[in-house]
């Protein structure tokens, strides 16, 4: 067998075995996010998005999302994390990129929470994004990659549209920027549930 391969393969495999010794079939994570604007709740679905689950939990752990903004605030869009400190200082990624896992059942839809990424479908690290509306334009088809989702918004929508509400400007990197900055104080995985409802079939979340 082709070392490379090899390679692979047993890297699969232990990101597979991570996630299986981390979550027991039919449950879910719950990740809480506490911010300047608030609390809200993020459930993942590892049983959908196995590779993509583990990153996001492994970041979590890792206390990659503590004191990073959001930095990019579309109203009626999303709202996208993950990536800078106050001053826009990058903040780096320990874990390599993921592959994509957009073409599972979950959907763009209010309230879902999906990798963000560059051109490259297989390119998602850190950054992430909630939906603020139904995006299925963010969908995969059958002609092109998506963007993952992973989990979903169950507690503290109130927050997310807070955080969406804010005002925005451009500064030399990006456009869509809160002029005031909305920091993640804190993000913590907080326990293990049964998974009854699917991302897919649902567009009302709880404030």
């Amino acid at each position: 067998m082709n070392k490379n391969l090899s390679r692979r393969t047993n890297i699969s495999l232990l990101i597979w075995c991570i996630t299986v010794s981390q979550v027991a079939a039919g449950k879910c994570n719950k990740v809480e996010f506490i911010t300047d604007s608030g609390k809200f709740s993020i459930e993942i679905y590892p049983d959908d998005a196995p590779l993509t689950s583990a990153n996001f939990l492994r970041l979590i752990n890792d206390f990659h999302y503590d004191g990073l903004i959001f930095h990019r605030v579309v109203p009626g869009f999303v709202i996208q994390t993950g990536g800078y400190t106050f001053d826009f200082t990058p903040r780096k990624s320990q874990t390599p990129p993921v592959q994509n896992e957009g073409t599972h059942k979950l959907k763009n839809v209010r309230g879902s929470v999906a990798m963000a990424r560059t051109s490259d479908p297989h390119s998602a690290q850190s950054q992430f994004f909630i939906n603020i509306a139904d995006n299925p334009s963010l969908d995969s088809s059958a002609t092109r990659h998506g963007y993952a989702v992973f989990g979903k918004v169950v507690d503290g929508m109130a927050t997310v549209d807070a955080i969406a509400a804010k005002k925005t400007q451009s500064n030399s990197l990006f456009k869509d920027v809160p002029i005031a900055p909305i920091r993640i104080l804190k993000a913590r995985e907080l326990q293990q549930r049964l998974c009854n409802v699917s991302v897919a079939n649902e567009t009302q979340v709880s404030g």
